[in-house]
């Protein structure tokens, strides 16, 4: 009979993109499941782990598993790397269309390689949770007969977008130079929206460039799900998620958090993290405005700068998370002056 329950246990590899908005909710999952009986194979990429393990303020050594923590804790999490096809000391960024494209031809045949090897050493594996972004999981999952799952990291209202492509090209919404500009009213569980209030992907007209190719071909792919899983709350998308759900079972199971969001047991930060909760706490309840761009979106340097302005004329608190590269893969941001002087005069 023990023999039988361990056959039974459900073990689920999880492969999130390589991005600081998809690795965190991804580790979060992975420490849910575990503490709700799944055994977990992880796997990041190596340039995502060599990241991570930079970031580290004691100066880990890359060997590092970033789940050895969690595993003393009791959790059954197992830890792998990929190449994702590209040396480590190649810039992703300033060689996007590149990087897209071996995201797209390279990095899946390096994915499938490691999951054969996976399965073939541990046959206790039935679960294949993917990012929907990737556009290879349902090839995958059936290769090696299992339960395809994928997890949508962002608000079931976007999901639901991306996933009408065809209704916005056959009402003329996207991908042509000359677009429609009265209100979307017709996808599925979305309240009307105006064109310029789509993604930003979803604003371009090139349908040959490979960010385009991966988001048709992801959302197609998302489409032969066996489930999708999506970050949110029921209360607050139920009727988007009754639309997805009538297309293909579709589950909220947001918010994914650690318990102690500021004392994660796995280090997932690809910068180097800064601890503000002291100065925050010396500030009225409510008081502080947050701004980021995350880790990929980049914004012009006119923008930059009027938000910049914006913040010193509106006297507010404020947090901002802002990378070296936030106009520009090519030269490190500079700071208007006087938002420089404000800084330094607040400490």
């Amino acid at each position: 009979m023990e023999e039988d329950n361990q056959c039974t246990k459900p073990h689920a590899i999880l492969v999130p993109l390589s991005l600081q908005g998809h690795v965190i909710p991804f580790t979060n999952l992975a420490v849910k499941l575990a503490t709700n009986g799944f055994t977990i194979t992880f796997v990041n990429t190596q340039y995502i782990h060599h990241q991570i393990t930079k970031s580290q303020p004691n100066n880990k050594t890359e060997q590092d598993d970033i789940f050895a923590a969690a595993r003393k804790s009791g959790l059954d999490i197992r830890y792998k790397t990929v190449s994702d096809g590209f040396p480590l000391a190649f810039n992703r960024f300033q060689n996007l269309d590149q990087f897209l494209e071996g995201h797209l031809h390279v990095y899946p045949a390096h994915v499938d390689e490691l999951v054969g090897d996976l399965v073939q050493s541990d046959p206790s594996i039935n679960c294949f949770i993917a990012d929907t972004f990737h556009t290879w999981p349902e090839t995958i999952a059936n290769k090696y007969n299992l339960v395809n799952v994928s997890f949508w990291t962002q608000p079931a209202l976007v999901l639901s977008i991306y996933y009408h492509l065809d209704l916005l090209r056959q009402n003329g919404h996207f991908g042509f130079h000359d677009k429609r500009e009265d209100s979307i009213d017709y996808i599925p569980g979305v309240q009307a929206i105006e064109p310029k209030d789509l993604m930003s992907h979803l604003q371009a007209t090139d349908l040959s460039s490979p960010m385009l190719r991966i988001i048709y071909k992801a959302f197609h792919e998302v489409k032969r799900a066996d489930f999708i899983l999506i970050n949110t709350v029921q209360e607050l998308e139920s009727e988007t998620l009754s639309a997805l759900h009538e297309k293909q079972p579709t589950y909220a199971i947001g918010p994914v958090f650690p318990s102690e969001p500021t004392k994660s047991i796995v280090a997932t930060n690809l910068m180097s993290e800064f601890d503000c909760t002291q100065w925050l706490k010396t500030k009225p309840h409510g008081s502080v405005l947050f701004i980021s761009f995350g880790s990929y979106a980049q914004v012009t340097t006119k923008d930059f700068e009027e938000i910049a302005h914006g913040l010193l004329l509106s006297k507010v608190s404020f947090i901002w998370v802002l990378r070296p590269d936030t106009t520009s893969y090519e030269e490190t941001i500079s700071y208007p002056l006087d938002l420089t002087m404000r800084l330094k005069t607040e400490g």
